[in-house]
């Protein structure tokens, strides 16, 4: 009986950050407009363009091939996985032992392989243009995202999500400065890594300046509403895995009661919408960078990975 409550919980979890991830699109988009005192579209404006995408025929250009239109699925399908490996407000479930860092990297790193590839299929020069950004951001966003990945199995003695978890909530773990530079380290890649501001603007479709957009201007109907969807769901994974790893306060383990699996919800509720709060006003107060300068951003963060992980072979108290 119990392991089919955790069956049932493991799917409710997959089911919900489905659901979730558009509602935490549309939180940024609200909160950003009401910061810059602007009436802004709706909570559930993301849910409504999702619903007017997959009514809509799909248009395929006369010089793509089967890739182009067999991406959709494979990026939002490895999105998905990543995104349900990650404890959202329990841990322990039936497949926890799969929820690695370096599985969920790998997952994020072929669906990036597969959104570039389809840029690139059509042949349009803005598709190169994003394909090509896209690597140079994905080349130095990753070994920051290892390093990150490397600190933590130095401090936890293991990559698995709800190990890290349970060892983050013991007090063995303290205040380390280790633990803050993984922690601006995992911020900055997050940021990249879902196109935010500085790095690029999602709201745009500026020729010098966009790299996630210029991959998708091709696509149309169900395959844009699978990718924009895909977008929601990466970002609502970089949140669950900053509160994951950093405030696990609140999450529950398998085999409680029902009353359990409700706090650990609202606990992960209300770090989801602090999360959204903190980057739309993030965004709000910094301009975008040049695109050649995501280097220097993205440099930084593995230099903070790096220097996270050599601190903790100097001392492990650090």
């Amino acid at each position: 009986m119990a392991l089919i409550t955790g069956y049932l919980v493991q799917g409710g979890q997959m089911l919900l950050i489905l659901l979730l991830a558009p509602l935490i699109t549309g939180w940024v988009r609200t909160l950003k407009a009401q910061l810059l005192c602007r009436r802004g579209p709706s909570l559930l404006q993301p849910y409504r363009d999702l619903r007017k995408l997959l009514r809509k025929d799909v248009v395929l250009a006369g010089s793509a091939s089967w890739l182009f239109r067999v991406a959709p699925y494979l990026i939002f399908a490895a999105i998905w996985v990543a995104a349900a490996l990650v404890p959202t407000f329990a841990s322990g479930l039936p497949f926890s032992w799969t929820a690695d860092l370096i599985a969920i990297v790998a997952l994020l790193g072929t669906a990036r392989f597969f959104l570039a590839l389809a840029g690139l299929d059509t042949g349009t020069s803005f598709g190169g243009i994003g394909a090509s950004r896209e690597m140079m951001i994905a080349s130095l966003a990753e070994p920051a995202m290892l390093m990150m990945v490397f600190t933590l199995s130095l401090l936890a003695g293991t990559t698995e999500l709800s190990a890290v978890a349970q060892f983050m909530l013991t007090a063995d773990v303290g205040l380390r400065v280790s633990l803050a530079l993984a922690l601006l380290a995992l911020v900055m890649v997050a940021i990249a890594e879902n196109a935010r501001i500085p790095v690029d603007n999602p709201a745009t479709h500026l020729e010098l300046t966009m790299v996630h957009e210029a991959m998708v201007l091709e696509y149309s109907g169900r395959h844009l509403a699978l990718i924009e969807l895909a977008a929601s769901l990466k970002l609502l994974l970089y949140l669950s895995l900053l509160s994951c790893i950093f405030v696990p306060w609140g999450m529950t383990t398998a085999g409680e009661d029902l009353t359990a699996y409700l706090t650990g919800i609202a606990a992960y509720l209300a770090k989801l919408g602090l999360g959204g709060f903190l980057l739309a006003l993030f965004e709000t107060g910094i301009a975008k960078m040049r695109v050649f300068r995501v280097d220097q951003f993205l440099g930084a963060a593995l230099m903070l990975g790096l220097l996270g992980a050599l601190l903790l072979f100097v001392s492990r108290s650090l």
